[in-house]
């Protein structure tokens, strides 16, 4: 079962997810963050115990208290999470978010609402 990483602010984004993803049965073991900062401390916790990455780790574009852009930059500097695939996702169709995620190290951008079993079957 491929994990994912999620992070985003939004509560509301958050229960979405996850609520969509039990509702489909879907075969994704989903981890959800509300902060760059957890989901970067589970990434720690992972390596520290010899754990394997999530496949995935999609964060939302827009956080008020910390960038999902810095979080895909820290992450594309260290070469221990090389093997991830990092996406942006945000409710912005703007030619910039997309070039600006994309630009900071990003694989993809998403548009939300996500739908994450067809953003995965896409990306396999």
């Amino acid at each position: 079962m491929p994990a994912v990483f999620y992070v985003d602010d939004s509560r509301d984004d958050l229960f979405y997810l996850k609520y969509v993803s039990r509702k489909q049965g879907s075969d994704i073991d989903l981890h959800c963050f509300a902060t760059a900062d957890e989901a970067m401390a589970a990434l720690e916790t992972l390596h520290a115990e010899g754990q394997p990455f999530p496949r995935w780790l999609v964060v939302d574009l827009y956080m008020p208290f910390d960038s999902g852009l810095a979080l895909i930059a820290t992450l594309r500097a260290d070469a221990r999470f090389s093997s991830m695939r990092l996406g942006v996702c945000s409710g912005s169709d703007a030619v910039i978010d997309r070039q600006r995620a994309l630009a900071s190290g990003a694989d993809f951008y998403l548009e939300k609402p996500l739908d994450l079993s067809a953003v995965m079957e896409r990306l396999q």
